[in-house]
């Protein structure tokens, strides 16, 4: 499909730079088949569902991957940013960097180089390939868990571009930028639609009955990466490690056993369920990597409803929603959102969306 079809104009200043206080009191936009878009807020969710719809979280949680440093070659000295987006082993990891073309196979880099302190005040690594986009295999001398405690010694929170190139990352973001459910380190993006939820909107969904579980997709830089070509056919997308347990699994069978529905919150569990489900439809334990893309003409087998922020034009996740509710839907609900002051990305409103009905 053209990537042109996807594109629209967003106001610079429908961007949000900080989330909502409380992080329930952002603004719910619900769109459902053959009804005009409606206004909600966040905490409404649990009268906008049913008893027994079973909501489907993912519990990654984001580290501090982004990195600055120092390039040493010989006397000459350059400035590089790095963003880990996928570790390969206990002391590799895939990161995007700028200025790429500063950088070659065996140079050495020194992380910690802005005030942050790592041990001996550097956060060591080797570059041990080069890819395609900017993207390097960094070799870093620390492993394991000792990596681990460097990253969060010397790397900041990887704000989304549209936000870091307005302002930079401050200790607020270390808690905004982190659902309140996150568990398993990995990801260097939040599940933004997540960030809406506190422990008193999770008391009132328990209360209505409505239940939840939790997989994991270590969302990756690679979630930002525009969307250069122009025929989704020949954009290439980076992998995420993800994994749903047996017993998740069997929840969410039994569920759509009895009718109940599936409320995938955010795209990244949306795409998880969609890489993990079986051919007949059922889920299994899986576990494993992903580089699912999912255009208009995508027949989903999971989800009944999706909650999830505002994306970009031309952006994966904005065909993503395109396919699950519909081009001309989302079209609209994203010109009444632009229209009537909904705040966009990461930081921003939501959005409920339940699922157009497949054309047979």
């Amino acid at each position: 499909m053209r990537v042109d079809l996807f594109d629209f104009d967003l106001p610079e200043d429908r961007i949000a730079l900080r989330p909502s206080e409380p992080r329930d009191a952002a603004r719910l936009l619900v769109s459902r088949p053959g009804q005009p878009p409606q206004d909600a807020v966040f905490r409404d969710l649990p009268d906008l569902l049913a008893p027994g719809d079973v909501l489907v979280f993912n519990d990654t949680k984001v580290i501090p991957a982004q990195l600055k440093g120092l390039r040493h070659r010989d006397e000459a000295v350059a400035h590089i940013d790095a963003t880990l987006h996928m570790r390969m082993s206990p002391d590799s990891w895939l990161a995007f960097a700028r200025p790429a073309k500063r950088l070659t196979v065996g140079d050495r880099v020194q992380f910690g180089h802005d005030s942050n302190v790592c041990f001996m005040g550097t956060l060591d690594a080797t570059v041990a390939e080069k890819r395609d986009s900017g993207e390097v295999l960094l070799n870093f001398d620390l492993s394991g868990a000792s990596l681990d405690e460097a990253l969060h010694a010397v790397g900041h929170i990887p704000l989304p571009p549209y936000i870091a190139a307005r302002r930079p990352d401050d200790d607020r973001d270390r808690m905004d930028y982190q659902t309140i459910y996150a568990d398993e380190e990995g990801a260097v993006a939040a599940p933004t639609a997540g960030l809406h939820f506190t422990p008193e909107l999770f008391d009132r969904l328990d209360a209505r009955g409505i239940k939840r579980c939790f997989v994991t997709l270590h969302v990756g830089a690679g979630t930002f990466l525009p969307v250069k070509a122009d025929d989704t056919s020949d954009h290439h997308m980076h992998s995420e490690t993800g994994r749903v347990s047996a017993q998740v699994a069997a929840q969410i069978n039994a569920a759509k056993a009895e009718g109940r529905r599936i409320v995938a919150v955010g795209t990244t569990s949306l795409r998880l369920l969609e890489s993990a489900v079986q051919a007949d439809g059922s889920m299994a334990e899986w576990a494993g990597a992903t580089d699912i893309f999912i255009t208009p003409g995508y027949r989903f087998k999971t989800a009944d409803a999706l909650i999830t922020n505002f994306h970009l034009p031309r952006s994966t996740l904005f065909m993503l929603v395109s396919a699950f509710s519909g081009m001309e839907r989302m079209r609209t609900a994203y010109e009444y959102a632009i229209a009537n002051g909904y705040r966009f990305y990461s930081y921003g409103d939501g959005s409920l969306l339940f699922r157009e009905p497949d054309e047979h």
